[in-house]
């Protein structure tokens, strides 16, 4: 259950409950509970049935597949605000869950049991659309990663994601396996791709660390 406090603070993270009717707000306190989940914990794994969603009010999520050879790719990710549309779908499909999503950062998150998401999307129109609007975000993610998988060249994959993440922070603390498994390839085909990187001047690896020397170069990778 969600007292009038905790609601507001929700109302922070979720500013479309602000516009809900008084019947809604009622109903949404006292069918969700907000529950805290450890980094590392596994919120769900491939085949598990689905008994609620969670909306994050803190921390961040990785929902990602693992191949037959071990391999893993990177779906999306979700954080303050948002949640997880294949839990959203297994949900309204009544199927298991399709992949992996695991805390990264500690979380904080509002969960909506199954049977009550589904009635809040027959019921009403400021649900539905919450849950429209996450599945069409979610969806242009998923897209753009199938397009860069399939038409996209390794190489700029590697270094369009180290601009990404050299411009929170550089050095960035990230091993040639985490890179592997965020683009779905091997540790070997990213060991090998880092070598020229750094053969060229653009960015300078030791263990864990890597470190853009030269955005501009790596940049002119990125766009091959």
């Amino acid at each position: 259950m969600i007292d009038d406090q905790q609601f507001e603070r929700i109302v922070l993270t979720m500013p479309f409950l602000s516009n809900a009717d008084q019947g809604f707000v009622k109903e949404f306190q006292r069918s969700a509970f907000l529950a805290h989940i450890p980094a590392g914990h596994d919120v769900f794994l491939e085949g598990d049935r689905v008994e609620a969603i969670a909306l994050l009010i803190s921390g961040g999520v990785r929902v990602y597949k693992i191949g037959e050879t071990g391999r893993e790719i990177t779906l999306y990710r979700f954080g303050n605000g948002s949640s997880c549309i294949l839990t959203a779908n297994a949900i309204l499909s009544q199927n298991t869950f399709p992949a992996i999503a695991t805390v990264e950062q500690d979380a904080e998150a509002v969960m909506i049991p199954a049977e009550v998401f589904r009635s809040w999307v027959k019921k009403y129109d400021l649900w539905r659309d919450f849950v429209f609007d996450l599945l069409s975000q979610r969806l242009s993610t998923v897209m753009a990663i199938v397009d860069e998988v399939v038409f996209q060249r390794m190489d700029r994959r590697v270094a369009t994601l180290l601009i990404k993440r050299g411009q929170d922070a550089n050095p960035i603390r990230i091993t040639h396996q985490e890179i592997a498994s965020e683009l779905g390839s091997s540790r070997e085909v990213v060991s090998r791709l880092l070598e020229d990187f750094m053969s060229e001047g653009s960015i300078q690896s030791v263990r864990g660390v890597i470190e853009i020397l030269d955005f501009e170069l790596l940049k002119s990778r990125s766009a091959m």
